[in-house]
């Protein structure tokens, strides 16, 4: 009898997690390495949040709160969500979490049983599927089509519903292609989930300050407030607010349901850190700035990135709308071998062999649930992105 339990063995560890941890490897290990796989802002935490937090600390706030989050932050997330997003809330529908990705979990965990299922557009963030799987759940991938700037169609939502159904996830600007849905995509996919009473909505806003051009983002419940009783919106401050390693995403959803969630959190992590709680409650009050200046440093790596993969031989990139990725196609390379020998018969060889042969890390498409592209975080420095799609560029050209 195995002592793991049965449902951790149905999932994989994050393969981004993975490729960034090899990549730090060869990097101590005194190897030229150019890491383009993770996923989280090269910006420092602006100053007036490190302030913040070092004021609490010496004001002794450093006990338990409340489970779903100190009521200053509960209410000032949800006067943030009404600000920025026009979604309104109020603190008590408010639950603060370890991150993002455990809004995912406690929504997944709170509400799935054996043989629910979960719609997931692909390309997906990797972790989407392996948490509906940890709660007894069944992703159902719907694959989106480039043509389509990877977005999922009303027709394509209508057919994957099933009585079984139980949420839809949805990730707007997305991780891994940049794609954004604006209202129009939005309000298509609505028009077919108010058909279905039975489907609720997990709409993943991380990166949604993240947009290039003057449209601000959309989301659910903001396009059809008749989905509110059936919508969580997840948003936080890791990816705006370059608090990544700050652990703080939040929830929004009606009351009773958010009760549930923060008596699921309550016999797991409890509250969040009392520091990084009052580090985001500056974040989402103070001077909100700095983020324009630091999309308009992405836009410009996003364009220098996207003009030098297309003209890298066989790779081909659509030009992401929103957060710092791209997600160029593979597709003219497959088949082909490098310099040291290796046949690039699948996306993960290729980005294998990118990183043995030239040093850059990205990560492939399949781990995304699309197999044939790989995925480039921008989130870095121009002068080393420069320096990796040269590498990129070369490795291609060099190909047999």
């Amino acid at each position: 009898m195995s002592i793991i339990a049965e449902r951790l063995q149905r999932v994989t560890p994050s393969q981004t997690v993975a490729i960034t941890q090899k990549a730090r490897e060869l990097r101590a290990a005194g190897k030229d390495i150019i890491s383009l796989s993770a996923g989280e802002p090269d910006f420092d935490t602006p100053d007036f949040v490190k302030e913040a937090a070092i004021r609490a600390i010496q004001a002794g706030e450093t006990k338990y709160t409340d489970v779903a989050g100190t009521a200053p932050l509960r209410k000032a997330v949800a006067e943030w969500l009404n600000r920025d997003f026009g979604l309104d809330y109020t603190a008590d529908e408010i639950c603060v979490s370890t991150g993002g990705k455990q809004v995912i979990y406690n929504v997944m965990a709170a509400t799935l049983n054996a043989g629910d299922e979960v719609i997931i557009p692909a390309p997906a963030w990797v972790s989407y599927p392996d948490i509906v799987k940890l709660a007894d759940g069944e992703p159902v991938l719907v694959q989106t089509a480039p043509e389509n700037g990877f977005r999922m169609t009303a027709e394509q939502l209508r057919a994957a519903i099933t009585p079984k159904t139980k949420w839809l996830m949805l990730n707007s600007p997305s991780n891994p292609t940049g794609a954004v849905y604006r209202e129009e995509h939005l309000r298509a996919l609505t028009d077919v989930l108010l058909e279905h009473p039975h489907v609720w909505v997990l709409t993943d806003d991380m990166y949604a300050k993240l947009m290039y051009g003057s449209e601000a983002a959309q989301t659910v419940v903001q396009v059809e407030p008749r989905l509110r009783e059936r919508t969580v919106t997840m948003n936080g401050v890791s990816k705006a607010y370059a608090m990544t390693g700050w652990r703080i995403g939040v929830s929004a959803a009606p009351s009773a349901f958010t009760k549930q969630l923060v008596k699921l959190q309550g016999q797991s992590t409890s509250n969040t850190c009392s520091i990084a709680q009052a580090a985001a409650l500056a974040a989402v009050t103070g001077p909100q700035d700095f983020i324009a200046e630091m999309v308009s440093v992405y836009k410009e790596r996003r364009d220098v990135v996207v003009g030098m993969l297309n003209d890298a031989p066989g790779l081909s990139c659509q030009m992401p709308e929103g957060a710092f990725y791209a997600f160029p196609s593979v597709a003219g390379v497959l088949g082909k071998t490098t310099p040291k020998g290796v046949v690039l018969d699948t996306d993960e060889a290729f980005v294998t062999a990118l990183l043995d042969e030239t040093g850059v890390a990205a990560v492939h498409g399949s781990a995304f649930l699309t197999p044939g592209y790989f995925r480039v975080s921008y989130a870095t420095s121009t002068e080393l992105l420069r320096e990796a799609c040269t590498r990129i560029q070369s490795f291609c050209r060099s190909l047999v």
